[in-house]
């Protein structure tokens, strides 16, 4: 097995601990060869977490269209949370790849070029809903000095991970 497919599979297993009823996602940001920091998506910490009603936009999401309502979301995006527990640690991140379960969103993306995370390995694509964003998204990835690829390895619980669902291990 090549370090890709090696660290996706382990982003892979650290997106069991997700708890989001939007999709669930693992990450891994390695450094030199070695795993510095692994992060989930779900509520802040100290917070009831979003299959236990903790995020109002995912315990109503019909108040919410598609796409708005991030601004009240009290849910870290597993990106997120890998660089803020590196960050906590006092771990630096320059010339880091990021290894995600789902392609980043653009705020994710934002904080890993600003932290000089230098490459971004993907398995299950994401595309901004909005013409704009995506342009601005598109040059975002197109500024990082390493890759951004998407890893293609199977991914048994793809239908669990990637579907809302309204409760664990639906």
């Amino acid at each position: 097995m090549n370090y890709n497919d090696y660290y996706m599979n382990i982003a892979l297993a650290v997106r069991e601990r997700a708890n989001c009823k939007g999709r669930r996602v693992g990450a891994v940001i390695v450094r030199d060869n070695r795993i510095v920091s692994t992060g989930y998506n779900g509520t802040v910490e100290g917070m009831p977490n979003c299959l236990d009603g903790g995020c109002h936009r995912c315990a109503n999401p019909e108040e919410y269209p598609a796409g708005s309502g991030y601004d009240v979301c009290v849910c870290v995006h597993a990106e997120q949370n890998a660089i803020l527990t590196a960050a906590r640690l006092g771990i630096a991140l320059e010339g880091a790849s990021m290894y995600t379960t789902l392609k980043p969103c653009f705020n994710c993306s934002k904080a890993m070029r600003q932290v000089k995370i230098e490459s971004i390995f993907f398995l299950h694509d994401w595309v901004p809903n909005q013409a704009l964003l995506k342009s601005q998204y598109d040059s975002l990835l197109g500024s990082f000095p390493g890759e951004v690829t998407n890893i293609d390895i199977p991914d048994p619980r793809a239908d669990w991970a990637m579907n809302k669902v309204t409760k664990l291990n639906a």
